[in-house]
Order: C-alpha cells, then sequence, then structure tokens
C-alpha cells in the first residue's frame, strides 16, 4: 500500500454526497492508524466548470491524464444514467483496467464503468433504481439489485448513495485490515459491517405501530445474540402472532425473520473474530449465538463466502496494527 494514489473522478452535476463520502475516507490524514495512509487526488472527468449538487462549484486541481496514475480509481456516480459519459473519459478507463488498476463506483457510476466496457461478465450492483435499466443495457452483466456492493477483484461496485460507505470501509478492510476498517468506522460514526442488501431500503407501505415494535424486536436481538430466539419467543415480544411478525418482517426488511438473526450473528462472528484473537473458536460460537462450531463454520461460509479461521488470519487484530 505504498504511496497508495486513489484519484476521485469529478464531473458536471457531480453527487456531491457521494463524493463527499470519497473525499471523508480517503482525503484526511490519518497519522493514528499507524499505517501507510493513502493519497488522494481529484481530476476533472471534462472541461469546464463542474457544479455539484447543492449550488457549489468545483475546481479539480487535475485533468483525466492522472488516471493514468491511480491505484483505485472511484466514480461516485453520474448525472444521467441515460448519458453516454465522454469518449477520453471511457479511454481512460479502459487504459487504467488493462493497467491493473481497481476501479470501483458508487451508486450510478457504475453507467460509466459499463460503458468502458470493463464490465463484461461481471457480477455488479447498483442503487435498486437502476439495476433494471442496468441489466437491459448491458446484458452481458450479471446485476444484482439486492447487494450493498459487490467485490469481483479490481472491479468493486456498491449501491445507491450510504452504500457507498459500506464498499469504502471495505477497501480499507481489504487494504489494511479489520482493526483499521473498524477505527475509521467509528471515526466515521457508523457500524463497520451492515448485513442485508438493499431490499429492506426499497419503499413498503408499513404500519407505524408495527415498524416501532420490530425496530425494538432487531435492538433486543442484537443486543442478545445469544438468547435462543424462537419465533414463537420473538413474536411474543413483539406482541404479534408468528404469521404476522413473519410477514411484516419480511414487508419491513425483505428478509425473513431468521435470515435476519443468521446474518446478524454473522456481523457479531465477524466483529469478535477481528477483536478477540485468542478466543478459541467455540467461544465466538457461543458469544454470537450460533451455539456450536459447526454452525457457525456453516452460517459464516454462506453468508461471509469464507470461513472462520480464514476471516480471522485475514482481519484479525493480531496481523494488523
Amino acid at each position: 500500500m505504498h504511496n497508495h494514489l486513489v484519484v476521485a473522478l469529478a464531473y458536471d452535476r457531480l453527487c456531491t454526497f457521494e463524493f463527499g463520502c470519497v473525499t471523508e475516507l480517503f482525503a484526511l490524514e490519518r497519522p493514528e492508524l499507524g499505517v501507510d495512509w493513502y493519497r488522494f487526488a481529484v481530476c476533472a472527468g471534462e472541461a469546464g466548470p463542474i457544479r455539484a449538487a447543492g449550488g457549489i462549484t468545483i475546481a479539480a486541481p487535475y485533468t483525466l491524464k492522472l488516471l493514468e496514475r491511480a491505484d483505485t480509481i472511484v466514480i461516485p456516480g453520474w448525472r444521467d444514467a441515460d448519458e453516454v459519459p465522454p469518449a477520453p473519459l471511457l479511454k481512460k478507463i479502459r487504459a487504467a483496467h488493462e493497467r491493473g488498476a481497481r476501479l470501483c463506483s458508487i451508486c450510478s457510476g457504475v453507467f460509466v464503468l459499463a460503458a468502458a466496457g470493463v464490465l463484461d461478465g461481471k457480477t455488479v450492483t447498483t442503487h435498486w433504481r437502476y439495476a433494471d435499466k442496468l441489466q437491459q443495457r448491458y446484458p452481458q452483466l450479471s446485476v444484482r439489485p439486492d447487494a450493498l456492493y459487490i467485490d469481483e477483484g479490481r472491479i468493486i461496485t456498491s449501491a445507491g448513495s450510504a452504500a457507498g460507505l459500506d464498499m469504502l470501509l471495505h477497501l480499507v478492510r481489504r487494504d489494511h485490515g479489520g482493526a483499521v476498517a473498524n477505527r475509521v468506522a467509528q471515526r466515521l460514526v457508523v457500524p463497520p459491517h451492515r448485513e442485508g442488501g438493499q431490499a429492506q431500503f426499497v419503499p413498503r407501505p408499513m404500519p407505524q405501530d408495527e415498524s416501532g415494535r420490530l425496530a425494538k424486536l432487531m435492538d433486543r436481538v442484537r443486543a442478545h445474540p445469544a438468547e435462543p430466539h424462537t419465533l414463537g419467543s420473538l413474536a411474543e415480544r413483539a406482541a404479534m402472532s408468528p404469521r404476522t411478525l413473519q410477514r411484516q418482517f419480511r414487508d419491513a426488511t425483505g428478509m425473513a425473520l431468521f435470515e435476519w438473526v443468521v446474518r446478524e450473528r454473522v456481523a457479531i462472528a465477524r466483529e469478535l473474530l477481528e477483536a478477540q484473537a485468542s478466543w478459541p473458536m467455540a467461544r465466538v460460537a457461543q458469544v454470537a449465538g450460533f451455539g456450536s462450531e459447526e454452525s457457525l463454520r456453516r452460517h459464516f461460509r454462506r453468508v461471509a463466502l469464507t470461513s472462520p479461521a480464514a476471516y480471522r488470519k485475514k482481519f484479525g487484530t493480531h496481523e494488523r496494527v
């Protein structure tokens, strides 16, 4: 990671929030982390004034030529999913991909990468509002509208707006380990992991009183993952019938109740594996609510796509400062 250069693209009608997320993650100096932090720069995707949402104007100090030296390029959205990006930008993106740069997109920024032809055969995501359009326009891609972000190695795509933070923290975790990513997340006052996908954010009609009960129920499960949560016990706590609880929970989150419980337990196991290097796997399984090592391994591999041991080896605090 020595002198790793992250370049954010600025363009007219810039998505201010997405651009701000990239800047917050990579532009700030973080000497307290004790790692070789990134270099950061902004390049203009085109000539002329760069106006951004909110009535501000940005003066980008570099041109597209900077992409020739970038190690990671982030496309923080795109102004119009139906507008083909400028040819010089697409040419630089293709060249960066060919030389091995890492390419990342937030929200509609995936349309820039797709137009450059660097996503063919890849699995990608974008904001749920754009997913159908992206799939129809680029049938050679596999679009997953439920994912918050997808890591394909040198291509990482994320869903809308705040999901960019999930992806950017994932990059930090990949580059510097779980302990460093957790400290950055703490500084941002956001969770280091968010489980589940975009389905939980798609607008759905839901009675307000049910929402309050479900929120309290979810908080209870998060606070006490090791309790033997059964459908009966959860329904009783929520003051609903089991059938109503299951229906209301799926309406609210896009997931089945126990799939959500499993994913919350996996998230807790991740944190324990990162922070508690000396804990035996049986203790991690017990505290996270899986009961047995076998259950932990089975669910962890299904959700996190790796084994608990491999995750600890890669992201545990004993390997990173």
